[in-house]
């Protein structure tokens, strides 16, 4: 298992570069000034020339992306643009708010999704699995912005059950926690029926109910956990969705978490403050990987030997 666990992170090393690269340089060109938000239009060019020099904006990119790389290495993220605040310590006050909100949405999502999916590959061909099926498509058609305005709309314009916007008690999780985590049970109850399906078909899977095991026992201890390969990988992915997915949702119902604050830099060009928080994000994006591929092996102990051939 540590063997499998370095070889991932050794592995995830070129990855994170060129995440940082592809950010770095995809920012400095996708055009727009910040001095002309931090002087204004009619700044004269003298304080201008002096400014980008300060910020070292005057040199070339490859030079800036050195500086930056080497800054990065030391655990310095620069400082916003706007507000002179270090941008570590800005995402460190967020970060929670943005964690709090993605690790509720995944939790939602997987926990109706699993029993769903589960329960519609027991019923197959019957009512329940239809409907289960009809309904997983009707989310996996929804978009996770416009389901928050629905839901904004009805709980909290309307029936006033829920504060619209915000950031507080666990009634201000609620709306943002459904709008990105119901979109999402779609397409996972969806594999997991397929999974189980497949599983429940195999020639174990009639062995263990010839020998009379329970049908319970048969189902969680046989099917579901030679089913979870499929799920484990999709939650892989599903904590990048959510991840990226914040950023979205936090902007709808004005959460101040780190997507919120990426989008108001992007208006500002603050350019260290994106930069550090599209990194975080790539960071979490890779972390949640190697732990579906760790959990593959809690799973499938077989994963780890089969990686040494």
């Amino acid at each position: 298992m540590t063997a499998y666990l370095l070889k991932r992170l050794l592995l995830a090393i070129p990855v994170l570069f060129l995440t940082i690269a592809f950010v770095f340089m995809a920012l400095h060109l996708a055009g727009g000034d910040p001095l002309t938000t931090i002087l204004g239009p009619g700044a004269p060019r003298e304080l201008r020339e002096a400014t980008r020099a300060r910020l070292g904006l005057d040199k070339p990119l490859p030079v800036q992306f050195i500086v930056y790389i080497g800054n990065l290495l030391r655990g310095d993220f620069g400082q916003s643009i706007l507000n002179k605040e270090p941008v570590l310590k800005m995402i460190g006050d967020k970060l929670p708010i943005t964690a709090e909100l993605g690790a509720s949405a995944f939790a939602l999502a997987y926990l109706v999704a699993i029993p769903l999916g589960l329960t519609a590959a027991l019923n197959r061909n019957k009512f329940f699995d239809w409907f289960t099926m009809i309904l997983a498509l009707i989310g996996v058609s929804m978009a996770g912005f416009w389901l928050g305005l629905i839901l904004m709309y009805f709980f909290a314009a309307t029936l006033k059950w829920l504060p619209p916007t915000g950031h507080g008690d666990l009634k201000h999780l609620i709306l943002p926690t459904l709008a990105l985590g119901l979109p999402r049970v779609g397409q996972i109850a969806r594999i997991t029926r397929s999974s189980v399906v497949e599983v429940l078909g195999q020639d174990y899977i009639r062995t263990a109910r010839s020998k009379g095991l329970r049908e319970s026992a048969v189902v969680l201890v046989h099917a579901l956990r030679n089913a979870l390969i499929p799920i484990v990988s999709l939650a892989g992915l599903d904590l990048g969705y959510i991840i990226g997915g914040s950023v979205v949702i936090e902007s709808v119902f004005a959460r101040p978490g780190i997507g919120f604050m990426m989008l108001k830099s992007i208006y500002a060009r603050d350019f260290p403050v994106l930069q550090g928080c599209m990194i975080v994000l790539g960071v979490a994006i890779i972390l949640s990987n190697i732990l579906a591929d760790l959990a593959y092996v809690v799973i499938d102990p077989r994963i780890s030997h089969k990686s040494k051939d």
